[in-house]
C-alpha cells in the first residue's frame, strides 16, 4: 500500500512537471489567440456605433445582415450582395489553388530530380521573393499591367496592340496577383516530399516499361500526395483572406472577403458585422482545416490497417 502511495505521488509530480513544462505556451494561446477571438465574438453580438467602435448593447443584427437586409417597415429581405462575394471569393481561392498547382507540381518534381548540391541554390532563388515585403510585390505588379504600364508599352512599341488592353483592375490581375503570392506555398511542400523519395522506384518503372505519364501517376504522384493537400491548404485558407491583392489590383471593385472586413472596420465603422464577417471567415477555414485533419488521420489508419 505504502508503494503505491509513492508511486502515485511520483505520478502526481511528473503530471504537475509536464504541466508547468507547457504552461508558458498555454499562456501564449490563452492571451494571443483565445482571447481576442472571444473579443471578435463580443463585438458581434453588439450594437454597431456610426463613429466607430460598439455601443454595449446586446444585437444580433450583425449576423442578419450577413443574408438580410432591413426594409423601411423594419421588415427583413432576403440580399445576396455578401453572399455573392463569398462565392467570388471561394472561386478565386480556388481557381489560384488549381493554377499554383498547376504550376507549383512540375517544378517541385523537376526540383527533386536536380542533384542535391544544386537544389539549395533552386530553393533559395525561390524563396527570394520572401525577401521583399507584399506590399511592394503587388505594387511592382500594377507598374507592370496599367495602361503605360511595361506589358501595354511594349506591345504598342511592338504594334501587336493599338491601345491599351485593360489588365489593371480586372479579376485576372487579381487572380495573376495571388498566384504569384502564393505559388511558391505549393512548391515547398511537394519538394518536401519529393525530396526524400527513392529515385530507384523510377528506374523500376522504367525497367517495366512504364512511360513518363504513367510513371509520374503511378510512382511520383502517390508519394507527392501529403505535399499536394498540405500546398493546397496554405494556399486555398489565405486566399480567402486574401486583401492587398484585392484590393491593389482589384481597385477595391473585385471585392473579397478579406477587403470586404476590413472595409467594415475602416470606411463603414460598422465594427460588429466586421467581426462577425471575421469569424464566419474563421468557421469557414476550420472547417477546411478539419476536413484536411480527418482526411489524413482516414489515410494514416488505413496503411497502418495495411
Amino acid at each position: 500500500m505504502h508503494a503505491s502511495s509513492i508511486s502515485h505521488h511520483l505520478e502526481r509530480r511528473k503530471a504537475l512537471r509536464s504541466f508547468l513544462g507547457v504552461s508558458p505556451a498555454l499562456v501564449a494561446i490563452g492571451l494571443f489567440l483565445i482571447v481576442p477571438i472571444l473579443i471578435v465574438i463580443g463585438y458581434s453580438l453588439m450594437e454597431a456605433n456610426p463613429y466607430g467602435g460598439v455601443n454595449k448593447v446586446f444585437s444580433s443584427d450583425a449576423y442578419t445582415s450577413l443574408l438580410f437586409e432591413r426594409q423601411l417597415d423594419d421588415s427583413l429581405a432576403f440580399a445576396d450582395s455578401y453572399l455573392l462575394i463569398a462565392l467570388r471569393s471561394i472561386g478565386i481561392a480556388g481557381l489560384t489553388t488549381v493554377i499554383t498547382l498547376l504550376i507549383g507540381f512540375p517544378v517541385a518534381v523537376w526540383l527533386a530530380m536536380q542533384p542535391v548540391q544544386r537544389r539549395g541554390l533552386l530553393i533559395f532563388l525561390i524563396t527570394v521573393p520572401f525577401w521583399a515585403n507584399l506590399l511592394i510585390r503587388t505594387y511592382a505588379w500594377i507598374l507592370l499591367l496599367r495602361n503605360t504600364g511595361v506589358i501595354n508599352n511594349s506591345l504598342m512599341g511592338l504594334g501587336v496592340i493599338h491601345e491599351p488592353l485593360q489588365l489593371l483592375y480586372t479579376d485576372g490581375a487579381v487572380l495573376l496577383g495571388l498566384v504569384y503570392t502564393y505559388a511558391p506555398f505549393v512548391v515547398l511542400p511537394i519538394y518536401a516530399t519529393l525530396e526524400k523519395m527513392d529515385t530507384r522506384l523510377l528506374e523500376a518503372a522504367q525497367d517495366l516499361y512504364a512511360g513518363r505519364i504513367r510513371t509520374l501517376r503511378k510512382v511520383v504522384l502517390p508519394i507527392a500526395k501529403p505535399g499536394i493537400f498540405a500546398g493546397a491548404i496554405l494556399t486555398f485558407v489565405p486566399c480567402l483572406g486574401a486583401m492587398i491583392a484585392p484590393e491593389l489590383l482589384g481597385g477595391g471593385t473585385r471585392m473579397m472577403l478579406g477587403n470586404l472586413i476590413f472595409r467594415q472596420f475602416s470606411d463603414a465603422r460598422n465594427w460588429p458585422f466586421g467581426a462577425a464577417l471575421s469569424l464566419v471567415l474563421m468557421a469557414a477555414v476550420m472547417l477546411v482545416l478539419t476536413v484536411y485533419a480527418l482526411r489524413a488521420q482516414r489515410q494514416k489508419t488505413l496503411q497502418e490497417g495495411a
